[in-house]
């Protein structure tokens, strides 16, 4: 197994691959570098070579999260209207798409004591993504509270379609359930 590390033509990318679908499949609690080697196919040393121990591998992982939640929040403002109110509730669509798709790496984004939060990669990666959020609700010509509110209205959802409490919505179809969550969106910060 040693010389298949060398195959990857980008080792950090295949551990961090690597790390997520080992996040997925075994939780936070379960994390283990050697899994992750071994699930990347290179020597059990090639993950503490790169991120040093296992929190250090969690620490990328979420930097690499918060790019990834950012990128998902993009895709849904790229295809809604550019007025800031639209703007701020495709964010908050994107926020519960990224949720859904990746419910593992969500939890240890926002729920996690695991990842080194003081780490400077993640601390620019976390810190965009609430910028981001800032600027949108400034947009729109609101402040602070309505940051939180905004932030608060999409995680819960997010949180609560992750773990299927929230039925009336888990049970409609994609578009519908769309439809359902930009209204309640749009109510946290009303049009103009």
């Amino acid at each position: 197994m040693e010389d298949r590390k060398y195959h990857h033509g980008d080792l950090r990318a295949a551990l961090l691959h690597a790390a997520e679908a080992e996040l997925a499949e075994r939780g936070v609690e379960a994390f283990s570098l050697r899994q992750v080697a071994k699930r990347a196919g290179v020597s059990h040393a090639a993950p503490a070579h790169h991120f040093g121990d296992a929190q250090g591998l969690l620490t990328a992982l979420a930097a690499e999260g918060f790019r990834r939640f950012l990128a998902t929040q993009a895709e849904r403002e790229a295809r809604a209207n550019p007025d800031p109110h639209a703007q701020l509730v495709a964010g908050g669509l994107g926020y519960i798409d990224f949720a859904l798709a990746r419910p593992a790496l969500f939890r240890l984004m926002f729920g996690s004591d695991r990842p080194a939060f003081g780490d400077p990669a993640l601390c620019a990666a976390a810190d965009a993504a609430y910028d981001h959020l800032q600027a949108q609700v400034a947009a729109a010509g609101g402040g602070v509270a309505d940051v939180a509110a905004l932030w608060a209205q999409a995680h819960g959802l997010a949180d609560l379609l992750m773990s299927g409490r929230l039925k009336p919505l888990c049970d409609l179809a994609p578009a519908d359930r769309d439809a359902t969550l930009t209204v309640l969106l749009s109510r946290c910060f009303p049009a103009a």
